[in-house]
């Protein structure tokens, strides 16, 4: 029922993971609403041109650990190394631990002309198209993780919605596709005719609904293929609803590929009838030429009534929505906010139709990006802050009345949010839920393995298998720093921040897809030093037994009995975090900077006999006496007493193990605005921009890796990503923006404009890392600096120093919860066989952006 790609993964976990999900997909109700029910299969973008029928497939069943940083992938390795690579039956890919051949074993669909059988878990799938001639045509496929096609990587379909649209240019002679499958044993792949050059296509769309009280304009957002060779540019949409109409600019759509994009939709009148309407869309060319139409249905409603609304994230630029179940009460103003989280595979708008409208606050449902999006972390982290800020600006709550709750995969969400922003709810409520990603799903693992050998082994795993999983694996000290960049999701390390409001936990009795014990032990961790907190297991309940699995009276009882308080009354409070990037500040003191990067950092205050700060891990610490009522003149910050003036701010810098107050420290520094790792690089309307000074080889693949990513952040993360040349990157025209270079210095002319003073330098053979020098053309290189002309926005490099190094780089599980990617991150081609053992160097760049103080492990 979840998505996860975790480190140390393993194929009992999958199997077991499966079982649980096809448990959970059979279940019906309000709120569990899946995807697969509403799977695409008409085709309105073309004609059908092929329909792949007979293939080869290749399992492999690695019950050894995997990563989830750099994945292990043999089969993908030799097909991107060798792009022309062809496989026949019965050939034979390799011999695995136990002495098995791994056989390509011949395949064919069924009556709906679907790959569906038990035996492709854990398997690749091999198709091949001949073509006649050189033409442009659509690979709709669905059901897979990932495709690599004529050697060049693709997007998948994990959750076999059947919206994966790819243009691709077809060779004269064989095509080869290869598609690694997916959480679902089944695949299926055709090729379309695409029916114009340029169009829309409905599969994915994002509106509103359109509501009779709202006088502004409304944002929709909505494919765009392009099959051309060219750039779409200065194209325009024109929206048309009861007969008025608006117009929105597009940004530019690379050639062959398919962006998502923003359009405004106008507000209607008053006196409109309540129901459906007409969107009527007109994509024109710049010559003001209608290329392409499409009709949605739109829901026109009160505000009265559960209903959607979107806006423009900031994240990526993309349209993005949440649902509310608004209050009942009409007149009263300052009511509560409820911000409720979902769970795997639930639609936000399924989430805010469980609940019953209350009559003294709104009930608000972000989507985490998707309805499996990344597990409330990450970019699902970011939109829940986005919505919250959205609603507050919306219906002006009560401040000291919000609160957070959600189900299942938004139990978890409550937990991780709830210890990541202890000071902006007044209270919350985990359901069905579980602390920490990692430890739900290593408890399937355990559990399974108490199971008797016998049974045990009718499940596939035999002595062999289990003594390989229980061999102790001894991960490298570059790996263990790979590691800490997760620290901020380790939600039990920051369990202390639930000081801060009361908590009520709901679980089923019988829960068998976030076992009950999870939550007995949450139970038992708070009894040890939490005093307001109630527990609550539901007689006879499964994981969903209702809408009041969520919808719990209870809860909002719970939550009526207590408000946020105001930093003038607190008295004591503790404050954790893994990373000020993440998470920086409690109430009135905020964490600037650490000593030991994505360790937790923490302080405890207290001001019953004195003002007093004990720290930990924290190099940089602001104090703002402005939100405080009392008169300080003096406080004592690890024992030492310093002179401060109470109607001000301070800023406190541990130097030679001394605190200082010192003055406000520059943007330039890491902080809570840019502190790294990787990740980071993806937000602030991000912007990817691509080689073409290179060589044919290296301006497609970087031309393609950059489409690739941004083909898997739509997907993942409903996202839009501007892809432009390095020729037509200006500074002053993406002011502000974060930046991902595809490319290193020698063929991305964008490099010297962002990169020149970079402390890592990139070239054709060439890596200058500090001091160190490393030559070869087998290097990849994954690392994020400042944006020097920015107070915030961040520089993101995806590199390399030649052909078996780019290529190395194909993956990209930055974009996946879950994964940990510190700032740097320093690999050579052998990654795609050896997974995290092969990196080379990870590391953390200083407080000021350098090497000399930072922290870097090599191997």
């Amino acid at each position: 029922m979840f998505h996860f790609k975790f480190k140390k993964i393993t194929c009992l976990f999958i199997i077991v993971f499966i079982s649980t999900f096809q448990f959970a997909q059979q279940r019906t109700g309000n709120i569990v609403e899946y995807f697969g029910k509403e799977k695409v299969d008409e085709i309105s973008e073309g004609k059908l041109l092929h329909v792949f029928e007979n293939g080869l497939s290749l399992k492999i069943q690695d019950f050894s650990f995997n990563s989830s940083s750099f994945p292990k992938e043999p089969v993908f390795e030799q097909f991107l190394m060798n792009p022309s690579l062809k496989v026949s039956e019965n050939d034979v890919f390799d011999i695995d631990y136990l002495g098995n051949e791994l056989i390509w074993k011949t395949i064919s669909t069924d009556e709906t002309n679907t790959f569906n059988n038990e035996d492709l878990r854990s398997s690749y799938v091999y198709l091949t198209y001949k073509s006649n001639i050189e033409k442009t045509v659509l690979f709709e496929a669905s059901g897979h993780t990932m495709l690599v096609v004529n050697g060049l990587p693709h997007e998948g379909d994990h959750y076999d919605f059947g919206w994966s649209l790819i243009p691709l240019k077809l060779k004269k002679g064989i095509n080869v596709f290869v598609l690694k499958v997916g959480r679902f044993p089944r695949i299926r792949a055709r090729l379309i005719e695409p029916q114009k050059p340029v169009q829309f296509t409905s599969r994915d769309v994002t509106m509103p609904d359109i509501l009779v009280e709202e006088t502004k304009d409304y944002k929709g957002a909505i494919r765009i293929i392009n099959t051309t060779n060219n750039w779409i540019k200065d194209y325009t949409i024109t929206s048309e609803l009861l007969g008025v109409f608006k117009e929105s600019e597009v940004i530019a759509i690379p050639p062959l590929s398919v962006l998502k994009v923003p359009f405004s939709i106008a507000s209607i009148s008053n006196e409109t009838v309540l129901g459906t309407a007409d969107l009527n869309l007109q994509l024109k060319n710049n010559n003001n030429q209608v290329v392409s139409n499409q009709q949605i249905k739109l829901e026109i409603k009160t505000k009265h009534q559960h209903h959607k609304k979107t806006f423009i994230s900031e994240i990526d630029g993309s349209v993005q929505y949440y649902s509310v179940a608004p209050s009942t009460d009409k007149s009263s103003e300052s009511q509560a906010l409820f911000l409720s989280v979902h769970g795997a595979s639930v639609e936000a708008v399924n989430q805010a139709n469980a609940y019953e409208k209350k009559d003294w606050g709104n009930v608000v449902a972000p989507t985490n990006r998707r309805p499996f999006g990344f597990a409330w972390e990450d970019w699902g982290r970011l939109d829940a802050l986005e919505v919250l800020a959205d609603a507050k600006s919306i219906y002006q709550p009560d401040p000291t009345k919000i609160y957070l709750t959600g189900h299942s995969m938004g139990g978890h969400g409550t937990w991780y949010l709830g210890a990541t922003y202890p000071d902006k709810f007044a209270s919350i409520a985990p359901c069905a839920g579980y602390p920490d990603l990692l430890l739900y799903r290593d408890s399937f693992l355990k559990k399974t393995l108490e199971l008797p050998q016998d049974e045990l082994t009718k499940r596939g795993m035999t002595p062999e298998v289990v003594a390989r999983i229980n061999t102790p694996y001894i991960p490298t000290e570059v790996e263990k720093l790979m590691e800490r960049a997760g620290t901020p999701s380790r939600t039990l390390k920051l369990i202390r921040n639930y000081l801060h409001y009361g908590v009520y936990v709901l679980h089923g009795e019988k829960d068998d897809v976030v076992p009950t014990y999870i939550a007995r032990d949450m139970r038992e961790r708070l009894g040890t030093f939490h005093n307001d907190f109630t527990y609550y297991e539901y007689p006879d309940g499964t994981h969903w037994y209702g809408n009041h699995s969520l919808d719990w009276y209870k809860i909002f009882n719970f939550f009526k009995e207590r408000t946020l308080k105001n930093p003038s009354e607190i008295k004591n409070l503790e404050f954790y975090t893994g990373s000020p990037g993440v998470s920086a500040t409690s109430n009135f003191i905020t964490i600037h900077q650490q000593n030991k990067p994505f360790e937790i950092s923490s302080f405890k205050f207290s001001k019953e006999d004195s003002f007093k700060i004990d720290t930990d891990n924290i190099a940089l610490l602001e104090i703002d006496f402005t939100k405080l009522k009392d008169t300080i003149t003096t406080i004592l910050v690890d024992g030492k007493e310093m002179n401060v003036n109470s109607n001000s701010n301070i800023y406190l810098k541990e130097i030679n193990d001394e605190w200082t107050i010192v003055n406000k420290p520059s943007l330039q520094e890491k902080g809570p605005h840019r502190n790294g790792g990787f990740k980071d690089a993806f937000r602030h309307n991000v912007v990817f921009v691509y080689a073409t000074k290179g060589s044919a080889v290296e301006n497609e693949w970087y031309y393609n890796k950059a489409k690739f990513d941004a083909e898997t952040f739509w997907y993942k993360a409903n996202g839009t990503i501007e892809i432009i040349k390095d020729t037509d990157f200006n500074p002053k025209k993406y002011v502000d923006r974060n930046v991902i270079i595809y490319g290193n210095k020698t063929n991305n002319i964008a490099w010297n404009k962002l990169l020149k003073n970079s402390p890592i330098q990139v070239e054709n053979g060439l890596v200058n890392f500090g001091s160190k020098k490393l030559k070869g053309n087998q290097w990849g290189l994954y690392f994020t600096v400042p944006r020097t002309d920015s107070n915030f926005a961040s520089v993101g490099v995806v590199t390399a120093t030649g052909n078996k190094g780019m290529k190395a780089a194909y993956a990209n599980h930055y974009l996946v919860n879950g994964t940990t990617f510190p700032d740097v991150l320093l690999f050579d081609d052998s990654v795609l066989l050896n997974g995290d053992k092969a990196v080379k160097c990870a590391g953390f760049f200083g407080n000021d952006w350098s090497i000399d103080s930072g922290e870097f492990k090599w191997k």
